[in-house]
């Protein structure tokens, strides 16, 4: 991830309902979920909903499929790993037992997976 993707995340990170958002869609997994049921959740108008999806969908965090009459949205995972590994490159100056924790921690979104293992 370059520093002007990064920049577009944190953007459209930096906002309540967006980040309530992703951390919803990570937490439901590769099934995702769909727009109505995550307007129900966060208690959003769907045209209030479908802005902040745009926005996320836009910075890449975020996918999605339609199925039926449904636009299901799922985490890209692939994106957010990408964002956690931009933050850890530099990290401790090389002194990687230094930060070792969290590096682990952000192993489970390694480059390609796409999804947590």
């Amino acid at each position: 991830m370059d520093e002007r993707q990064a920049l577009a995340s944190f953007d459209a990170l930096s906002q309540e309902t967006r980040l309530q958002i992703v951390r919803m869609l990570v937490v439901a997994g590769p099934k995702g979920m769909a727009a109505g049921t995550i307007a129900e959740k966060l208690e959003l108008s769907p045209s209030n909903i479908s802005f902040h999806l745009k926005e996320l969908d836009r910075a890449g965090l975020v996918s999605q499929q339609r199925e039926a009459r449904s636009i299901i949205y799922t985490a890209n995972y692939d994106a957010l790993g990408g964002l956690v590994r931009f933050l850890m490159e530099d990290c401790c100056a090389g002194h990687l037992e230094i930060c070792a924790p969290a590096a682990e921690n952000a192993a489970c979104c390694p480059p390609g997976k796409g999804k947590i293992q």
